[in-house]
């Protein structure tokens, strides 16, 4: 009898003990939740490797589509010009042609993605401003935007487009596929070696 009564306290303090630690894991959770000392997110991972280019310039090669009349055998260069917390501005040259800029904004663990189009004289293009945002925190090495409503409205067939950048230690790569077309296009560049500052892009100045 009494060795069945001190194997019930025995259980029930054993199960006290386990609820406990449970009890104290889920406090000590809270509490580095409340105290923000977990902030690193796969979004953030992606975006401080991003700003760790600011100022570098990259040569990048054209992967697909294989035959291209705007940027096939045209010189293509990144520079990743300016870096602010919530913002990156990366222009794009094809060529002599310097009307490109890709800018990324970074809020509330969402990356959003747009093309900035300029004509030589600095003024927007028609078709400006034009991609999309994330809809979650991605991964580390790439991020996926999908075309918003305004890119719909100002471009009507690319509303089914995907764009996406991956990025890490050795390279980076531009990525676009309209679905249902057979609209596809990549640039990658090698990070591994960095070239010559680029001038200023159009509608930019030094």
């Amino acid at each position: 009898m009494k060795r069945g009564l001190l194997l019930i306290i025995s259980i029930c303090f054993m199960f006290s003990c386990t609820e406990k630690v449970k009890e104290d894991k889920e406090v000590i959770k809270e509490e580095i939740l409340k105290n923000d000392v977990v902030v690193t997110t796969e979004a953030n991972a992606f975006w401080y490797t991003l700003q760790s280019l600011c100022g570098k310039s990259f040569e990048g090669q054209l992967e697909l589509p294989e035959n291209d009349e705007d940027f096939g055998g045209k010189k293509l260069v990144m520079h990743v010009r300016s870096c602010d917390d919530n913002m990156v501005r990366i222009p794009f040259f094809v060529g002599d042609d310097k009307s490109r800029t890709w800018v990324l904004t970074f809020e509330e663990d969402r990356i959003q993605l747009k093309h900035d189009h300029r004509h030589e004289d600095g003024s927007e293009d028609a078709v400006n401003m034009y991609g999309g945002k994330t809809t979650n925190s991605g991964q580390a090495t790439i991020q996926s935007f999908p075309a918003d409503q305004h890119t719909k409205t100002i471009i009507p067939d690319a509303s089914t487009n995907i764009w996406w950048i991956t990025l890490d230690d050795n390279q980076f790569t531009y990525n676009l596929r309209r679905l249902g077309t057979e609209r596809v296009f990549r640039v990658s560049f090698d990070l591994t070696k960095t070239i010559e500052t680029p001038e200023a892009p159009w509608g930019w100045k030094d």
